[in-house]
Formats: structure tokens, sequence, C-alpha cells
């Protein structure tokens, strides 16, 4: 299919763009298979936004006259509108967008035609090997090993070529295994807590159906992860009900006869269907004080936060404080699942709390683990056609971690800009990193060889600068957030920053990053000058021996 075929009328001029805390501004838009353009006439102060046909959400059509108005809702979160001249050419455009915005073919999407005008110093897409974290593993434990079992996708379509499981169970007993857990995905390692030698595996749940059928190489599998005499827990992000619920369905639980070691504990993860409420919410500027607070909790987004937190704590709890292994498990074990296993590494792991750590995190937890993101990240908060399969999973995770880095400004690495990159970046992107839902559909796509990998962009010295953050002290403790309602907040860098004027907050960013820039010269000088002064005294000694 040609992209031309799409684009009934490639330019408009006179075209006037809106956007909020901004003057309009007059100038002229362009069409490309990928990309709406718009260009100010304005001499002194030209501008130009580009925006990726995938950002866009969802489109309305306005008209007065001949004059119409086409206003669009994008992914992450902004809304422009353009006054267009001419109904015939207004309606022309908005066609052209919405046929190029809901293009089936991922193969027909930017990441495959984009080529960068950057140097290419890092191959992203070799950046996170899982023999790499393997090799890491090995040097404080020789417990486990890499499977290749799955290295055709046969065993489990969702599961990545290489897998790290206990080293007493081999590939013939993981076969079986895989045919008694939802969608082949048997438990996996997730992480070695080095600390006490605790470890944290995830997998979907067990088919133990109505009959309450066992498997006996699953109940050695997970035993294996336990040290002797040592009880180990087992989180399930669903509550009892709908676990029970899964029974009919030829799903279930662990039983307590054929799991004697291990304790279950539900920890309920609701899907979340609230982004909708809350952008509503955020974006309806005539509320008093009241309607906004109880719109606010309506929409239930704090709450699912908090679920989140509690259940990852838990989980952190029981590895470090408890000194016990856990199985962490939902009913695929592709969403809130992952959430959990991410976030408890983040409050166990300060490697987590690094910007490669973090990069790793989420090749290792999202990516690599089959999360769904071309399904989740599909539609954001404004679409019309909301399908089933949507939900914003890795948003509700990387609010979470927000939650974590303003309880604990100096523990991370990276800044809040780092979160929000990856917010837009799995919506719409340039990058190929996001694209299909498991590493099975990115390896018929052939990503590594025709797109190019968001790590190879952001690990850039010109990039990272812009993702570090300035108070960051590395710290080597577990870091215990808070999950009390009062220490969460909205997360006013995503859901609010196209409703209100930055250039306060940017002036204040930049007054912070001048100062701490000032203190640390200023502390480089004492250093020197402590230098210097036991220089004069070790002289002064000497000349006294003399």
């Amino acid at each position: 299919m040609e992209f031309a075929e799409l684009i009934k009328t490639p330019r408009a001029d006179n075209v006037v763009l809106h956007r909020p805390f901004y003057l309009a501004v007059e100038g002229t838009l362009c069409l490309t298979g990928h990309h709406l353009i718009f260009s100010s006439r304005r001499q002194d102060n030209a501008e130009e936004l580009w925006l990726l046909h995938s950002n866009i959400d969802s489109i309305e059509k306005r008209f007065v006259g001949s004059l119409g108005t086409i206003i669009i809702k994008c992914k992450d979160l902004r809304i422009i509108q353009l006054d267009i001249p001419g109904m015939e050419e207004c309606l022309n455009i908005a066609s052209s967008i919405e046929a190029l915005s809901t293009l089936d073919s991922v193969t027909l999407m930017y990441p495959f035609f984009y080529r960068p005008m950057f140097e290419i110093i890092e191959d992203g897409w070799r950046s996170f090997l899982p023999d790499q974290e393997f090799e890491l593993l090995s040097s404080v434990t020789d417990e486990w090993r890499l499977s290749c079992i799955n290295k055709e996708f046969s065993v489990c379509p969702s599961y990545p070529p290489v897998v790290i499981v206990p080293k007493s169970i081999d590939d013939e007993a993981l076969r079986k295994v895989a045919m008694f857990r939802h969608g082949s995905r048997f438990p996996v390692l997730s992480y070695y807590h080095k600390k006490n030698g605790m470890v944290m595996m995830r997998s979907s749940q067990p088919l133990t159906g109505t009959n309450g059928r066992r498997c006996k190489e699953d109940e050695k599998l997970i035993n294996a992860t336990l040290r002797p005499g040592k009880r180990g827990y087992i989180i399930d992000t669903r509550s009892l009900n709908v676990a029970q619920q899964a029974r009919a369905k030829g799903g279930g639980f662990e039983q307590e006869a054929h799991y004697p070691q291990w304790r279950r504990i539900h920890k309920c993860i609701e899907r979340c269907e609230s982004l909708i409420k809350l952008v509503e919410a955020c974006n309806d500027q005539s509320h008093n004080m009241d309607r906004w607070l109880s719109k606010l909790e309506a929409s239930n987004w704090l709450t699912h936060i908090k679920e989140i937190l509690t259940a990852a704590c838990l989980a952190a709890q029981c590895i470090d404080r408890e000194g016990a292994s856990v199985l962490v498990h939902g009913t695929e074990g592709t969403d809130s699942t992952l959430q959990v296993t991410s976030l408890a590494q983040i409050i166990l792991d300060p490697r987590c709390r690094t910007i490669r750590g973090f990069e790793s995190l989420v090749v290792r937890e999202w990516l690599q683990a089959g999360h769904p993101f071309q399904q989740r990240c599909a539609q954001s908060a404004y679409s019309n056609s909301k399908q089933k399969w949507e939900a914003p999973v890795f948003l509700l995770f990387l609010d979470c971690v927000w939650q974590i880095l303003r309880q604990f400004p100096c523990s991370f690495e990276f800044n809040e800009q780092f979160l929000i990159m990856l917010f837009e970046h799995a919506y719409a992107s340039q990058f190929g990193t996001f694209l299909g839902n498991n590493e099975n559909e990115r390896s018929k796509l052939k990503l590594l060889q025709k797109t190019m990998s968001l790590w190879s962009w952001v690990n850039r010295s010109e990039e990272l600068c812009k993702f570090q953050n300035p108070l960051f002290e590395a710290n080597s403790l577990v870091i215990w957030p808070s999950v009390a309602p009062q220490s969460l907040q909205l997360w006013e860098g995503v859901f609010l920053r196209w409703n209100r004027p930055s250039k306060f907050l940017d002036e204040a960013h930049e007054e912070m990053i001048s100062i701490i820039k000032y203190n640390k010269e200023l502390q480089a000088k004492v250093n020197a000058l402590r230098r210097q002064l036991a220089e004069m005294e070790t002289d002064d000694r000497m000349q006294e021996n003399l």
C-alpha cells in the first residue's frame, strides 16, 4: 500500500494552531506517511510541530460556515486544535489523519522507515542480553542455569528463547510444568537477593481446574528454590474469589496439600479501567475543589497505585525481612505479575535505581517477559473504540516508580523526565523497542535488523544528561516506600503537564541545577584547600625535624 493513496490533501495553508498556554500561530500544515507537520510563517520566531500519526488517539471535526476545526487528542494526553479554511480541505485532512493513525500492519509503522541522524555508539538491541544477566548471577550463586528450552518459542510463545531456572530441574521436567501453567508460562527466576540468597520467581496460574489436578514436576520446581526448613510465599495478584472462579474455567491456584511449604497470599490488583476518567477530570478546568476531589476519587487511579505498591512491598518484605522466597502470579502473568516483580526489585536492588539498571529491568521484566505492549498501548485515554485488551498497565508501573522516586529523591540516578520519556515511547515511537507483544513477535518482525533500539538513542551522553537526577547519591540500602493514602499523589508531570504553564517549574529546575553545580564547585575548592593545608602541615613537621 502506498501512503500517498491515503493522503487526499497533502498540504494546507493559512492553518491556525491552538494549544493551551501558547498564542495561536498561523502557518502551513503538511501530511506525510508518518507525520503531521505544522510550520509557522512568523519570521521572528519560526516554529515547527512534528506529530507522529501513531501518537494520535482520536480526532473530532467541527464546522462554522466554511471554516473547519480539527481537534487532535494524543496518546501522550496533549490536545491540539487546527483551524483549516475550506470545508473540503478540512474533511480530506481529517479522513487522512484517521486512516494514517489507525494502520493495521505493524510493518507500515514509522520505526521501519526511521533512519537515525545520530552516530550509533552502542547497539541497544544487544545492551541487555540474558547471558549478561546470568553472568552477574553466576558470580554469586551456582544453583541456577540458563535453559534454551524455548529456543524456537515452541514451549511458551510469550517467553524469550532463554530463561533462568533451578539447576536441579531438567528441560524434560520444564516441558511438563509448561503444560500445567496457563499459556505455558512455567515459573522462572525474576530476582536473586544477594543479601540472603532468597529469590523471586514469576509464572502464570496453575491449571488445577475443578478436579484439583496436580503436577509433581511443578511442585519440585518451585520447591527447588527453598532452603532446607524454610517456607515460601505465593503472592497471587487476584482476589480469592476470582482465583476460585478461575478453577471453573480450567485455571486455579496452588493447593496447600500439594505445596505444604508454601503459604498463599491473595493481594488483589484489579484490572484498571480508570485512565479515561482520570484524564477527563484533569482536563476539566471548570471544577470547584469538591468536584475535582470527588472526580479524582471516582477515577480510582490512586487506589490502583496503592494496590500495586502494597503487593510489591509485601513481596520485598517476604524476601528481605522474612528471609523467604516468593512466587508471584495472577492469571496470565503478563500484567499485574510484572508490576509487582519489577517494583519489588526497585525497592530491594539499588542497581535498578540507576539508569542502565532500570533499562535492564524494563527489558527483562517487561519486554522479554512478554508484556503485550502492542495490545495494551494500542490506544490511550481519548479513543472512542476501546478494546478489551487495552489497559495502562505499564503507565501504572511508571507512576508507581515516580511515587517511590518522589519519596526517595536522592536514591535514583534518573529523573522524572526519564519516566515520562518511557511512557511516550511505549505508546508512539520512532524506535522498534516497544513494538510487538513478545519476543516471538519481535523476532518474526525482524526488529533487530529493520529498526533502531530506543536504548541506542537514550544512552548517548548528550541525551543521558537530560535524564540524570542532579540529587542522586548512590544508596545501597533497601528503600521502603510509604503506601499510606496521604503519601500518594497525582503524577502532575504526566496528567497535568499540558494543562498548566511549565515556565516557572522549568525555571525552578534550572535554579536547582545551578545551585547543585555551584555546591560541587565549592566542595572541590574545600577539598583542594584541605589537601593544601595537609601538605603545609607535613612540610612544617619536616622542617621541625630538621
